[in-house]
């Protein structure tokens, strides 16, 4: 396909994903209809879209309208790129500017169009991480990192890295974090690499292995990940602990990959069903990874951002306050419950934290941590609680 025809084809996927299709469906829908596309071109065409949507507020100012046509002109003129050649009406590219759409467009001029975010997150952004807000908001347009997890059980970082290399695939260590390799190139073949085969790495995001190796899990524990969804946080912990691990969450289709993860990373994880959670209580440890807005990882999901709303918040905020606090009557004394988020909203994070220790006396918050939006991985909040 040439370049143009991507642009096409990114046009009528976007057109779609504003009718309210969720961005993968689109992709999915157009996918099957264009069976001469090749892998490249789906993946370029893929890019375009993601990066329209991450920019939607801004392109469609530089583009002039709030189309799928507009955000793709204005995606090429904040990309400097030679519009008249990509818009040219030539085969498959899309047909040529008319003299409104040449004169139409502006600069951003608001913060909410600048940093592309609704405006009424805006505030939010700067009350809840102040004079890193404007940063952050950068972070969210630009394409996500791609980090793997050694698996520390089974192999040491040189010797994934190595592995990884053979396969063509390369990374570098990313700082502060012991188990973590950043993905240069070639991310969308890691599951398919000798490594990932041998449970050596783990897809995972940095932030998050970062704080799970700020959890100290003792000998034998017993550990139970209430949230686990597909198990990342429990096989981090597991890789370098010798304990008792329990997963559980409200779907089980969603720990639907936990026992053929845990196979290959030499883990033996226990699958708790829907409200028996209490099974093998009391618990050591209790985690928490419970759902929020994703604002700290939107650069994956940037559909996300456009559709999230304050009832939304609200009706988070509702459940995690729930969450904990039914979390927290399977810890034991002296145990640890570790509330994490994927957000970097205040309201869900330290507020959260704030009255749950209001309204539940017998415990103390032992430490608690931010991780920023970075080239390197996504906004992730923990807080260690420890039952008195």
């Amino acid at each position: 396909m040439t370049p143009g025809a991507r642009v096409s084809a990114a046009i009528e996927i976007l057109d779609g994903i504003l009718g309210e299709t969720p961005a993968e469906q689109a992709l999915l829908r157009w996918s099957r209809n264009a069976r001469y596309a090749g892998s490249s071109d789906r993946r370029a065409i893929r890019n375009h879209v993601y990066q329209a949507l991450r920019c939607l507020r801004s392109y469609a100012e530089l583009g002039g309208s709030k189309t799928g046509r507009g955000l793709m002109i204005g995606y090429s003129r904040a990309a400097g790129l030679d519009i008249e050649a990509i818009f040219s009406g030539d085969g498959y590219a899309p047909y040529r500017l008319s003299p409104a759409e040449r004169q139409a467009g502006n600069d951003p001029a608001s913060t909410g169009s600048r940093w592309n975010l609704p405006d009424w997150l805006v505030p939010k952004f700067e009350k809840s991480l102040g004079s890193a807000a404007e940063n952050a908001a950068i972070e969210l347009q630009k394409r996500a990192p791609t980090a793997v997890r050694v698996n520390f059980a089974k192999a040491d970082a040189k010797k994934a890295a190595s592995s990884l290399s053979n396969d063509g695939i390369h990374s570098v260590p990313i700082p502060g974090v012991c188990t973590a390799l950043q993905i240069t190139d070639a991310s969308r073949n890691v599951v398919a690499s000798n490594a990932y085969k041998m449970g050596w790495i783990e897809l995972q995001d940095s932030s998050s292995q970062a704080a799970m190796e700020l959890i100290h899990v003792p000998e034998y524990a017993n550990v139970l990940d209430y949230c686990a969804g597909g198990g990342g946080k429990t096989l981090a912990l597991a890789a370098r602990a010798n304990a008792n691990w329990h997963a559980h969450d409200i779907s089980m289709k969603r720990m639907g990959d936990i026992d053929a993860r845990a196979a290959r990373a030499g883990a033996n994880v226990r699958i708790l069903k829907p409200g028996d959670s209490g099974l093998a209580a009391p618990y050591d440890i209790v985690i928490c990874d419970v759902p929020c807005s994703g604002s700290g990882a939107w650069r994956r999901n940037p559909q996300a951002k456009w559709l999230f709303d304050e009832t939304q918040l609200d009706e988070f905020i509702d459940r995690q306050i729930g969450i904990l606090k039914a979390a927290s009557k399977l810890v034991k004394k002296s145990g640890l419950l570790a509330y994490c988020t994927c957000s970097i909203l205040i309201e869900e994070n330290e507020r959260q934290v704030k009255e749950f220790l209001t309204s539940e006396r017998k415990w103390d918050l032992e430490r608690d941590k931010r991780w920023p939006i970075s080239p390197t991985g996504d906004g992730f909040y923990l807080a260690c609680l420890r039952r008195i």
